[in-house]
């Protein structure tokens, strides 16, 4: 309740107004505006394309909303609707119980997720891909007059944005014309885009919504961890589509939603993957000033003794990124320093950790993010 007090003060909003208008006078605001519009069109693209014709119901707020639109018998259009409608009412809810730990960017991402949607059947239909345009006029008049008219194997004929009638010829996108379309490939097709979407959102200190606004009133009230939380939405989305697919669809969905999560570990994982190095040299101090100096990355210097030859050393330990861990092994190799080095993957790093970029005279400066 705490929380919905301080909706209710003018000092909340004017303090939020301040911040926001403050945010939206830098480069980071609008760099990150952009990327997040560009990463949600992919995983606009991947549900529009891979989820609603294949009506594959993976554990998200999309899976639900194709549950809820298939039932009401609505279309791409009305499906977007759904997609803002849930995810408004979470955002409100996590605002609500939660707090302020969902930001803006939460906000913007889950909103643009259905109007992105209707983006795409605008530029390129999916039923560009699983229809073709059929000349009946007796069906024409009945969809015209509002009727649904169903074909030799159940489905509905549609009408397209021209007038024309369409009838399925095939189940999927990504299916191969003959009236047999692989879910699976659906399946897999989604989950790469929309986990590399989601890892990028994360990357940038954002997330799609939905399921993650879901898993975090979870984590907070039923106290299980967020992987958990988020999982256990998952299953309960999946099992909605009961209502609507077979046993076999459902079981396809709920290990769809797993194969997800592993997506998701492994992209975001690959983004933040640094290298963690140990180098034992004879000249210490000119791999040390290259690593300061050069690279602007810390280094530790540890003073160590050969178990088998007894002779004292310096060991210069760093955490660098891929190209930075090969531009050290290009300057020992091309000074011809005489060099034990170890190097291993980290994929998690807290503390004092900082981008570079490249200033106007080419040199390496510290990001201020």
């Amino acid at each position: 309740m705490e929380h919905l007090k301080q909706y209710m003060t003018s000092a909340y909003w004017c303090d939020l107004g301040r911040s926001f208008w403050h945010a939206m006078g830098t480069a980071k605001f609008w760099r990150e505006l952009v990327m997040m519009t560009v990463g949600m069109s992919f995983g606009a693209a991947a549900v529009y394309y891979f989820l609603i014709p294949s009506h594959l119901i993976v554990g998200s707020i999309s899976g639900l909303s194709i549950v809820l639109n298939t039932l009401m018998g609505g279309d791409a259009d009305t499906f977007s609707y759904w997609v803002m409608g849930i995810n408004a009412f979470l955002l409100l809810l996590a605002f609500i119980l939660i707090g302020n730990e969902f930001g803006a960017k939460t906000v913007y991402t889950a909103m643009i997720l259905g109007p992105l949607t209707q983006v795409w059947d605008r530029i390129y239909p999916y039923t560009n891909f699983t229809h073709k345009i059929i000349e009946n006029s007796d069906i024409l008049a009945q969809l015209q007059a509002g009727q649904t008219v169903l074909d030799a194997n159940g489905n509905p004929y549609l009408l397209n944005r021209s007038g024309e009638v369409l009838e399925q010829v095939r189940e999927s996108v990504m299916s191969g014309g003959l009236g047999m379309g692989d879910v699976w490939f659906d399946l897999i097709c989604f989950v790469l885009l929309l986990s590399a979407c989601q890892a990028f959102m994360f990357r940038i200190n954002a997330s799609t919504g939905g399921l993650d606004i879901l898993g975090k009133i979870v984590n907070k009230y039923l106290h299980f961890d967020i992987g958990s939380s988020v999982a256990i939405g998952g299953i309960i989305i999946c099992c909605t589509a009961f209502l609507i697919n077979d046993f076999r669809m459902v079981v396809i969905g709920i290990i769809g939603t797993w194969i997800n999560g592993l997506a998701i570990d492994y992209f975001t994982a690959s983004l933040n993957k640094r290298k963690r190095v140990c180098i034992v040299s004879n000249e210490p101090d000119r791999v040390r000033a290259y690593i300061v100096d050069t690279l602007v990355r810390g280094c530790s210097l540890y003073h160590i003794q050969g178990g088998y030859s007894g002779e004292e050393h310096i060991e210069i330990q760093t955490l660098l990124t891929q190209d930075e861990f090969s531009s050290v092994m290009a300057f020992i190799r091309n000074n011809k320093i005489k060099a034990f080095i170890t190097a291993g993957n980290c994929s998690e790093v807290y503390g004092l950790w900082f981008r570079h970029k490249k200033n106007k005279e080419g040199k390496t400066i510290i990001v201020n993010d």
